[in-house]
């Protein structure tokens, strides 16, 4: 058990006869200054006591004692052993220059006959060890937003390491993380994180890069590293595009505009009409912004004949095309454009046919069509009538002026294996399955094709 004041018990020797004459025995002492190391293990010698006082035989020496004791607010860290000062540490209680600073001070007083004789300082400097490693500052490491419209060399946020042994900290970008390209370190020992290169957000959202914080100064060279997460905000820097959007290559954002394209009969009014290849609708190029477009009809709209809703997009006919109307196409300009900037818009063009009334079916030219194949060894050949001319089936419009429907699609009922008919009314046999002298009889069924949205 150890003891803040160790007592030293001497007898002080004194010569029997009829003058007693009493010397002080604490003499010889000094101040101790001295240095150790942090950690330093229990028992760790740290000075010897100059005291010149020796043990006495007599009962005069036994008469006088003399006492030291260690006071001070780090006496707990002393203890004597004999005329030796050492280390009172422990598993526990390890002597730590970060957590107890950098000195230990404490006062040996030495007593004689209880009595203040002399006073010495005991000054022990504890001396640093590289047994830290660095620590990234919590509040420097957290997720970090950064606009995508964040300038190139502009410093985005800054890291910090704490190292408790007072060492120099140096930073590096690990090469081999996730996104190392966007950012560098201009100056290592700063902490600043520069951008590298432009951020996008319509094709990065989120970074990643792994930031090593190194002692410099040491020879352990201590590191620490940390996974920082970059989340990017969508900026401002996008048009609105009008969909479905067909990218100008992989991987690049910018849209080419559809064709949209619808028909209408003269007869029809009061309608919204429908288009291909689907709804006249845009959204803005910052899909994180998201921000509210206003459509319109910058021309060929006819004196109001089409009226557009400004908000959805949707094209409603307002009244029916006159019969003295001599144009079979109408060609709208139509134009999105962001609410809060007029200047962000896109542009489309939108193709609406004027169909004739459907009121005729086709008929064929004739009833019965005559036609002869060539044996010969090719697997298709083209079915020729008199004169070796081509067999041409036809059938006519009354829709049409002319009589000609450019629409008409000419199909098999029911389906041949023998033959087919293309949209030109061409007919084609399989003269690989056919013999010679056979003869097929086939039925026909016409029909009136339409272009989509009829």
């Amino acid at each position: 058990m150890l003891r803040p004041c160790s007592l030293l018990l001497w007898q002080v020797a004194v010569s029997l006869s009829s003058h007693v004459v009493t010397a002080s025995r604490c003499g010889g002492g000094s101040d101790i200054f001295t240095a150790l190391r942090e950690n330093s293990p229990m028992g760790q010698f740290i000075s010897e006591l100059g005291m010149t006082a020796e043990a006495g035989a007599n009962k005069a020496e036994r008469a006088t004692s003399l006492r030291l004791c260690v006071s001070g607010d780090d006496a707990a860290w002393f203890y004597l052993e004999g005329r030796t000062l050492r280390l009172n540490a422990s598993d526990p209680r390890v002597l730590d220059r970060e957590a107890h600073g950098p000195m230990l001070i404490a006062e040996l007083t030495c007593y004689q006959d209880n009595v203040i004789q002399t006073k010495f300082r005991i000054l022990v400097e504890i001396l640093n060890e590289n047994d830290n490693r660095p620590k990234f500052v919590k509040e420097t490491i957290h997720r970090f937003t950064v606009s995508e419209l964040t300038a190139v060399n502009s410093v985005l946020f800054t890291v910090k390491a704490m190292d408790a042994d007072g060492d120099m900290i140096s930073y590096i970008i690990d090469p081999s993380s996730r996104d190392p390209q966007f950012f560098r370190i201009d100056l290592p020992n700063s902490g600043k994180i520069v951008l590298n290169k432009p951020l996008d957000y319509e094709t990065r959202t989120q970074l990643q890069v792994l930031i090593w914080a190194q002692e410099v100064n040491t020879e352990e060279k201590f590191n620490i590293s940390a996974v920082l997460t970059v989340n990017i905000e969508d900026g401002d820097d996008q048009y609105p595009h009008f969909l479905p959007c067909t990218p100008i290559s992989p991987g690049d954002p910018v849209c080419v505009s559809p064709n949209y394209s619808t028909n209408i009969s003269q007869k029809q009014q009061d309608l919204v009409l429908k288009f291909s290849p689907g709804p006249i609708r845009a959204e803005d190029g910052d899909r994180g912004l998201n921000t509210s477009l206003i459509y319109s009809i910058l021309s060929g709209g006819d004196q109001s004949q089409f009226r557009i809703n400004n908000r959805t997009g949707e094209i409603q006919l307002t009244r029916a095309v006159p019969l003295r109307h001599q144009e079979k196409t109408f060609t709208l300009t139509v134009m999105v454009c962001q609410e809060d900037d007029r200047l962000k818009y896109s542009v489309v063009s939108v193709l609406i046919r004027v169909l004739n009334e459907n009121t005729f079916p086709p008929v064929f030219n004739r009833t019965t069509f005559k036609g002869f194949i060539v044996e010969n060894l090719s697997p298709a050949s083209i079915v020729t009538t008199y004169g070796n001319q081509v067999l041409q089936i036809k059938a006519s419009d009354r829709d049409f002026s002319d009589g000609l429907n450019p629409n008409i699609h000419y199909s098999i009922l029911p389906p041949s294996g023998l033959y087919q008919v293309t949209d030109g009314g061409v007919l084609i046999a399989r003269t690989d399955r056919l013999h010679a002298f056979d003869r097929h009889k086939t039925g026909w069924n016409l029909r009136a094709g339409l272009y989509p949205g009829r």
